[in-house]
């Protein structure tokens, strides 16, 4: 029997108060492609990006005719290119939306990420049936995160706690 290879996973901060612990974007794809089995995403590397208000904008404008932020975009890759695509998600809209969640920052920064890789699975939110099984597909997918202690530990440092912790270093 062999052994299923692990899918590369890149990632890009371009947030500077969000804080990423080491790996753990990484182990969160892992978990999902080896512990879903209804749903798969391509092959290839994934590609995640953590990007600002303006950048999210910008691809928001550029790809989907609305210049508002958002919470997620996914792009598909290439399976000719080794490519399973690219998820970009805002820490900022996280931020706000766990204020009101019933569920903290890091729980819904996870979210945006499994939304994403649900789309490159292919499923879809476009329809309220589809938005129905987006949303039990994601509380699956977040719930088995839990269990498996792969919810990423995202934290988000401010002013004087970011300058605090660097100087600690």
């Amino acid at each position: 029997m062999t052994t299923p290879s692990v899918r590369p996973v890149l990632q890009s901060n371009r947030v500077r108060s969000l804080k990423i612990p080491r790996n753990a974007v990484a182990l969160l794809i892992h978990t999902l492609d080896a512990r879903v089995r209804e749903w798969e995403i391509p092959p290839g590397e994934l590609s995640i990006a953590f990007l600002g208000p303006r950048a999210i904008a910008r691809l928001h404008g550029t790809f989907l005719c609305d210049s508002s932020p958002t919470d997620v975009i996914t792009f598909p890759g290439s399976v000719e290119d080794d490519l399973a695509g690219e998820i970009c998600v805002s820490p900022h809209m996280a931020r706000q939306a766990a204020r009101s969640a019933r569920h903290g920052f890091a729980e819904e920064l996870t979210l945006y990420i499994v939304h994403g890789w649900l789309h490159l699975a292919g499923l879809d939110d476009g329809t309220p049936e589809a938005r129905r099984t987006m949303r039990a597909a994601e509380t699956r997918c977040l719930a088995l995160l839990r269990h498996d202690s792969a919810v990423p530990g995202f934290q988000w440092s401010t002013g004087w706690q970011a300058v605090e912790k660097r100087g600690r270093s």
